[in-house]
């Protein structure tokens, strides 16, 4: 560390010299050219440790560039993110969710095809040091590049009317956590690989007071208002059901509703998904009563916890006393698997007044070298296809990494709030109790409709 300390210094100084008594023996063009640059650079939940190894490292080849990494609260970052280009004190990169991404897309600068920087190489000893500067044209990655690169989902969720807007450095799926203990305790010998014996699994392990209370919970499902991932589980659902929640710009959700006559994909999912939360239902094991799944299960009282590779860190900060294991999601057809896709994209910002070294900072960070160094220091997916395979080997990994080929990003509009309540509100409203008298399809279908509608305005 003091050593690298030193050595920033050290080229620190000689820019300052270079720059300060007209950088004898450089060309105007080479002076203009490392000129010092300042990225501000915001992220939600991405390691910043390792972001600052990368900052550190690409300082080592562009000494005249300095990165400043902030770590902004989710529940903060779009209400500070405004303010600050309204200001015009906004960040030049930003880590934007690929839920954002559309919402976001006339606050972000579409990729270029190059982007021009410059090398600089110190030699020659500590009082007569050499400096070579040259200016640079370095290419970015390209469309089809991406294509053949990237997982399925990445091209199509990052690549918007034609422009790229950011690369990411990690994909996350979801997996099925488990407690150990608790299926030990219930006589379960092997963590559930379909939902037959997930739902076994879940009766055996739920137990409810006399009084009709949930003392331990199988599984946190059936609800939105307590359980943070609910709309992607039940995204996962839908889309195991042969049902995509947007394609091509139109909610598919409530497609062909008019026309059923009771039993419909989106219905079959609904009525899956909340059964967890029906005191009449066998698999009863949850309800809107409950404190948030992801603290109940690390309290130890709940055995399954559906959560994203992300969580694992969490879960074991959180109780690092938990024997958990980790498996792939059940799958309702093991021939055409599926699952949900969750990621962050490193995108410049259009107000960024340093474009060149903030996309070259983003193609860096990009690299496969790079994304490999990330994702084995976090524990998270590679959304590269050449790192999947290496990653289908990796007992830890194995879970998320299974399903990553066929991952899918569920919500491409503008207001992943609003649409994630449309659905929340949806799961509680098929939960409440029919009206004597009335259709229970036909208030089925129109919420489902209702629904739709809301998340269509959001695209």
């Amino acid at each position: 560390m003091k050593t690298r300390q030193f050595f920033n210094i050290c080229v620190l100084l000689c820019l300052v010299v270079m720059l300060g008594f007209g950088c004898k023996g450089l060309s105007e063009e080479e002076k203009a050219s490392i000129e010092p640059v300042t990225l501000n650079y915001w992220t939600v939940f991405n390691d910043v440790g390792t972001l600052q190894q990368f900052a550190d490292a690409y300082k080592r080849t562009r000494p005249y560039v300095t990165i400043n990494i902030r770590q902004v609260r989710y529940a903060e970052f779009d209400n500070l993110f405004t303010n600050a280009l309204a200001d015009d004190i906004g960040p030049d990169i930003i880590s934007a969710h690929v839920h954002w991404l559309n919402q976001y897309e006339s606050r972000l600068s579409p990729m270029p095809s190059a982007v021009n920087v410059a090398d600089v190489e110190i030699s020659g000893g500590q009082f007569s040091e050499e400096i070579k500067v040259t200016p640079v044209t370095v290419p970015m990655p390209t469309r089809r590049g991406i294509e053949s690169n990237f997982v399925r989902t990445v091209p199509e969720d990052i690549v918007i009317r034609g422009n790229v807007y950011g690369l990411p450095i990690a994909l996350d799926t979801l997996a099925l956590y488990y407690n150990k203990t608790t299926l030990d305790q219930a006589g379960i010998p092997e963590p559930p690989q379909t939902w037959a014996e997930f739902l076994d699994a879940v009766e055996k392990t739920t137990r409810i007071s006399g009084s009709g209370d949930i003392i331990q919970s199988g599984v946190a499902l059936g609800t939105g208002n307590n359980i943070d991932n609910a709309a992607d589980i039940f995204a996962l659902l839908l889309m195991q059901n042969g049902i995509d929640v947007i394609r091509d710009g139109t909610v598919g959700i409530a497609a062909g509703l008019n026309n059923a006559t009771g039993v419909h994909p989106t219905l079959q999912a609904l009525r899956f998904y909340t059964d967890f939360a029906r005191p009449t239902k066998e698999v009863y094991s949850w309800n809107a009563r409950q404190r948030n799944a992801f603290n109940v299960f690390t309290e130890g009282r709940s055995a399954f916890y559906f959560g994203f590779a992300f969580d694992s860190r969490r879960i074991r900060a959180r109780a690092p006393q938990l024997d958990i294991g980790i498996v792939p999601v059940p799958q309702l057809n093991a021939s055409t698997p599926v699952n949900v896709a969750s990621y962050w994209v490193e995108s410049v910002v259009k107000k960024s007044r340093h474009q060149n070294e903030a996309w070259d900072f983003v193609r860096f960070m990009t690299t496969p070298e790079n994304i490999n160094t990330y994702t084995k220091i976090t524990g998270q997916p590679s959304p590269l296809r050449s790192q999947v395979t290496d990653q289908q080997e990796n007992p830890d990994l194995v879970p998320f990494a299974t399903g990553i080929l066929t991952a899918k990003n569920w919500y491409t509009g503008r207001s992943i709030d609003r649409a994630e309540l449309a659905l929340g509100n949806l799961m509680a409203g098929y939960l409440l109790p029919y009206i004597e008298g009335t259709s229970a399809f036909e208030r089925d279908a129109q919420m489902i409709i209702d629904a739709a509608t809301i998340i269509q305005q959001t695209l």
